[in-house]
């Protein structure tokens, strides 16, 4: 499934939404068209990207089935503005299980806000978002 054109997209050398500082083409842009990513932080640095370019179908194919929704609609009027990772615990390449804490900044209408989530992270064959923990 394609993403929704009424998000927009980076080209492959603009900065990646992600805040990595990397290029989208070598950063989450691969990810989202189905490299496996090395590390949960990696996962959720693209899962973010998602958000912003309206991947739904990334964000579903990289939520672990036991706590996956059978659907997700994005709106298409939220903005995410920025990603800051505040903390990481595990999620190595070798782990099988980690953690990434983060606050995302967004835009709704006239509504600004930040969303601070810890989210879990397990690896069988590639890492899949799990839930979020307080």
């Amino acid at each position: 499934m394609e993403p929704d054109r009424t998000f927009a997209t980076p080209t492959d050398h603009a900065r990646c939404p992600c805040g990595s500082g990397g290029a989208y083409g070598e950063c989450c842009g691969p990810l989202l068209a189905g490299r496996a990513a090395p590390t949960a932080v990696q996962l959720m640095r693209s899962r973010y990207t998602a958000f912003v370019v309206g991947d739904a179908a990334y964000l579903l194919a990289t939520w672990h089935p036991s706590t996956r929704p059978e659907r997700l609609d994005l709106d298409p009027e939220l903005r995410w503005r920025s990603l800051e990772v505040v903390r990481t615990e595990r999620g190595g390449p070798l782990d099988r299980e980690g953690v990434v804490e983060f606050a995302a900044r967004y835009a709704h209408g006239a509504e600004r806000g930040v969303q601070r989530e810890s989210s879990r992270f397990v690896r069988d064959d590639r890492w899949r978002y799990l839930d979020a923990v307080d």
